[in-house]
């Protein structure tokens, strides 16, 4: 057998000038708005990935950058004089072995965010199991908002403008601090890199099954950003959770608490349901300032998100109350909690939502708080279920998942595709979890493939109904497709 080529760490590191730049695995959410902002500099960016879906594939062309489908050498034609690497590219692939022989200089993700945009700007790193994508996004609009023109990368696509990155020319850099690894030739998670000086940890359980072997891995990883921290950063830490609170028990700055709890600093009092959707919080802030504001978000996990913002806000130098009264105008992140339209009376909701706690808490805020066009007590939650990851397409959390779905009227789910290469013992059952959410009184029923799943979803709404489609990944458009079989009927 041949052995591959390695890339050469000399290689890793950007040249002083710099004209053109390839990146490989451009439809990832990061490395897309990367190639936007690096495009907007005026240089001349292009890349490749495998076929992509929206919303990447029509950010990317609204942007007329080039995209090749699929890896190959020829890619890296002409010589670019960059080439940055995505996590998705693994060491065998066929374009990653042409960059070692070609000698191309080369970065990760990471590595290219912190030269180019971050710098030595106020880094302000969201990082945690869940709600990393909600919070970035709820920070970096109240800055951009307030006039303070922060740079941002979301890993999600902003409703206000429809982007997920900006360089901007303000002193804050936000940046959703992703565990995964960093690329195929830098283990270490990608958060490590974003030079924090302000940092979010808002929760640590076990995720990312094809990369942490365990929890223990889990929270190796997320004492690398704890330890990443300079002596006069500080740190808002979710103090609701003991796990949590482990992490920062050593930290080299100050901890900031948020929660629930009698004694975090920034204190979740109440979240209540607004007239209109959202939410109405009272949050104390660590002077006993007590902030009664509405925030457009739904659920009790939205609340402390929206909480542990408006500490890093006041952290980052706003006053309590502006940092407050900015969070009426957040316009949301696309696929969480997204109205997608509504036909034939039914509301077809689109969710980022895979890990159990997530889905569970996302059900919870639906049923409890209601979105736009719907409202508790309306009609009937239908949630709708796509185990995707690599996490949750393995029995890992078979159990849990049985636990997550209680607010639900009625579920429907999908078999996980592509799970042939798992031995059949390690293979999450959606037949296996429908039978157990019956079990519990909750009705429910799994089907093999999107397109029976639809027929069958078509069957059963019926107008006043919610439609909840939570999934990581595209779910083969099932919401358009639902929507538009609705509104045909």
């Amino acid at each position: 057998m041949t052995q591959q080529p390695s890339l050469d760490p000399a290689f890793n590191t950007a040249p002083e000038h710099i004209s053109s730049v390839h990146l490989m695995g451009i439809g990832g959410v990061a490395m897309g708005a990367l190639a936007g902002a690096l495009k907007r500099r005026g240089l001349m960016v292009r890349g490749s990935d495998q076929p992509l879906y929206p919303p990447m594939s029509t950010f990317l062309e609204g942007l007329s950058i080039p995209v090749a489908q699929g890896y190959a050498a020829q890619n890296l034609q002409p010589r670019p004089d960059l080439v940055i690497v995505g996590n998705v590219i693994r060491r065998d692939n066929t374009e990653a072995i042409a960059l070692a022989q070609a000698g191309i200089p080369y970065l990760s993700l990471p590595q290219a965010l912190a030269r180019f945009f971050i710098r030595e700007r106020v880094s302000i790193v969201v990082a945690g199991t869940h709600g990393k994508t909600t919070t970035t996004a709820i920070a970096a609009s109240a800055l951009m908002r307030g006039g303070l023109d922060p740079g941002f990368l979301v890993g999600g696509i902003m409703l206000e403008g429809g982007q997920n990155f900006a360089d901007g020319a303000g002193p804050h850099f936000v940046v959703e601090g992703d565990e995964y690894d960093t690329a195929f030739f830098d283990k270490r998670p990608k958060f490590v890199h974003y030079r924090p000086r302000i940092a979010i940890l808002t929760s640590c359980e076990f995720d990312h099954a094809d990369i942490y072997a365990d929890m223990q891995a889990v929270r190796r990883a997320f004492d690398l950003l704890v330890g990443a921290l300079p002596p006069d950063g500080v740190i808002l830490a979710w103090g609701d959770s003991p796990e949590v609170l482990a992490r920062v028990a050593g930290a080299p700055c100050p901890v900031l608490t948020y929660g629930q709890g009698q004694d975090c600093a920034w204190r979740l009092v109440s979240a209540r349901p607004a007239t209109k959707g959202g939410a109405q919080l009272l949050v104390r802030t660590p002077t006993g300032l007590d902030l009664d504001f509405f925030s457009p978000l739904a659920g009790e996990h939205n609340a402390l998100n929206t909480t542990a913002a408006c500490a890093a806000l006041v952290a980052a130098g706003l006053e309590p109350s502006r940092a407050a009264a900015l969070q009426a105008g957040f316009g949301g992140v696309r696929r969480r909690q997204e109205v997608r339209g509504e036909a034939g009376g039914v509301v077809v909701v689109d969710d980022f939502a895979h890990h159990p706690t997530a889905v569970k808490e996302t059900v919870a805020a639906v049923r409890l708080f209601g979105l736009p066009g719907w409202r508790p007590g309306q009609g009937r939650l239908v949630a709708v279920f796509e185990p995707r990851t690599n996490t949750s397409k393995r029995a890992f959390f078979q159990a849990e998942y049985a636990l997550a779905f209680d607010r639900a009227d009625l579920v429907f789910l999908r078999e996980p595709p592509g799970v042939q290469d798992l031995p059949p013992d390690e293979r999450f059952s959606s037949a296996r979890l429908a039978a157990d959410l019956e079990t519990r009184g909750v009705p429910a029923r799994a089907y093999e493939d999107s397109e029976t799943l639809l027929m069958a979803l078509l069957t059963e709404l019926r107008p006043g109904d919610l439609c909840l489609v939570m999934s990581n990944g595209g779910f083969d458009n099932l919401h358009a497709r639902l929507l538009a079989s609705l509104g045909g009927a």
